[in-house]
């Protein structure tokens, strides 16, 4: 009988053959389509074979596991120059280099674009690679737009803005690390920082900082569910929809997003048409085909609001 970590070496041979020439997620077992492996994911940083484990192997698997990715890195068709396997489950998510590594921070690139990622040293490593059509969307509505990008982390939605002609682009994050990385994403795509500002503050005790740099074309909205003494998605989210038309110009447009897969897109829609009627539902944005979801409301919900003028 196939073993789990069979099925999913089957997958990865197919993937690397060839590699992708952008990163891309390779395999997404979350999405809970492949029994066995529903805690496991697999990105190709373009060179780099990144393996998370989000909940300790069942014994025997991780020996398997780490077996058949030496075998991988055996093949004819392996180009790449290491494998990291993250255990997500344990204190500060350590990463194991299995093959070849240690290799700090990789620069990757997704649609043209280039973003400095860190490998095996930070729970996430700085692009969340199922907001790929949400940023390829930012860049598409971007020209001319003045945007504000709330919970920027390391402002992948800011470097689309301003690669699709943004006029200028604010992004808030209490991280001030993440935006550091942030400006370096900026500079490695040859953007004028000075069309950006970066401000690193607590988003409840700074509308006053946000609005001086409105009114808005576009908002964004991409929040952590839980974030230690200052944000809980289901308590708070509402506290920022109640908020948006005073940062809004007429006829202004939200994207708001949720990746908590017991959250639905109900909580969003409900949620907007109670704080911000004047808010419109008009998309919610597919996520790339290789994040399936055996629950098309457990993946990433990325939904566009408009105001009616």
């Amino acid at each position: 009988m196939t073993s789990a970590i069979d099925t999913l070496a089957q997958h990865l041979t197919a993937a690397l053959d060839p590699a992708p020439q952008e990163t891309r997620r390779l395999f997404h077992g979350r999405g809970r389509c492949w029994p066995g492996l529903e805690q496991i994911t697999v990105d190709w940083l373009q060179g780099v074979l990144s393996v998370a484990l989000f909940r300790e192997p069942a014994p025997g698997q991780l020996a398997e596991l780490e077996a058949m990715l030496n075998a991988l890195a055996q093949t004819p068709q392996w180009t790449g120059e290491a494998i990291l396997i993250q255990h997500r489950y344990l204190p500060d998510s350590p990463g194991q280099w299995l093959v070849g590594g240690p290799i700090q921070q990789r620069e990757v690139v997704e649609d043209g674009l280039r973003y400095l990622l860190d490998l095996g040293v930070r729970q996430n490593n700085g692009l969340f690679l199922d907001m790929r059509y949400g940023r390829r969307w930012v860049r598409e509505q971007s020209a001319g737009k003045r945007v504000l990008n709330l919970f920027a982390y390391t402002c992948g939605f800011s470097v689309a803005a301003i690669a699709g002609g943004a006029e200028q682009v604010v992004n808030l994050d209490m991280a001030k690390s993440a935006l550091s990385r942030g400006r370096e994403n900026h500079r490695l795509n040859g953007h004028d920082v000075g069309q950006v500002a970066f401000l690193g503050h607590e988003l409840f005790k700074s509308w006053g900082k946000v609005r001086k740099y409105g009114p808005y074309d576009l908002v964004i909205i991409d929040p952590p569910t839980f974030q230690r003494g200052s944000f809980v998605l289901t308590q708070d989210y509402a506290k920022i929809l109640r908020r948006l038309p005073e940062l809004l110009r007429e006829g202004g447009t939200v994207l708001a997003c949720v990746n908590d897969p017991g959250i639905g897109s109900a909580f969003l829609i409900e949620g907007m048409a109670e704080q911000a009627p004047a808010l419109k539902f008009v998309e919610r944005l597919e996520n790339p085909p290789e994040f399936p979801d055996v629950d098309v409301e457990g993946g990433l919900k990325a939904l566009v609001f408009r105001q009616q003028v």
